[in-house]
This record gives structure tokens, sequence and C-alpha cells, in this order.
């Protein structure tokens, strides 16, 4: 499969500077999955600028 990084990168609410996987949603999950943690796409903006990439997080901010 073809990675749109373009495409993802419209859609990508990452604020954190200097991300390297930033509209490469397969590297972002993996990185994520083995932090036991969620991307950025799963939250709300203004819970994503904290930077807390918690299942806990994500179940207050829902």
């Amino acid at each position: 499969m073809e990675c749109c990084q373009d495409e993802n990168l419209r859609n990508c609410n990452c604020s954190y500077p200097g991300c390297e996987r930033k509209g490469k949603c397969c590297e972002c999950v993996t990185y994520h999955k083995k932090r036991g943690e969620l991307p950025a796409c799963f939250f709300s903006e203004s819970a994503e600028k904290t930077y807390d990439r918690s299942i806990s997080k994500f179940i207050a901010d829902n």
C-alpha cells in the first residue's frame, strides 16, 4: 500500500513541533501503540495540545 502522506497531512491534528511521523499514519500508530498511547487524531483539539496521549486522557476527553 502506498502512503498518502500529503493527504494525511491535511487531516493530521498533531501539533507537536518536529514530529517526524506527521502524515505517516502507519508509523504514528505503531509508535504510540508501543508506548501504550493513542495518536493525536483520537483527541479533541484542546486535549491534543496537552501532548498527553494516554488512554485515560482519551477517556476523560470523551
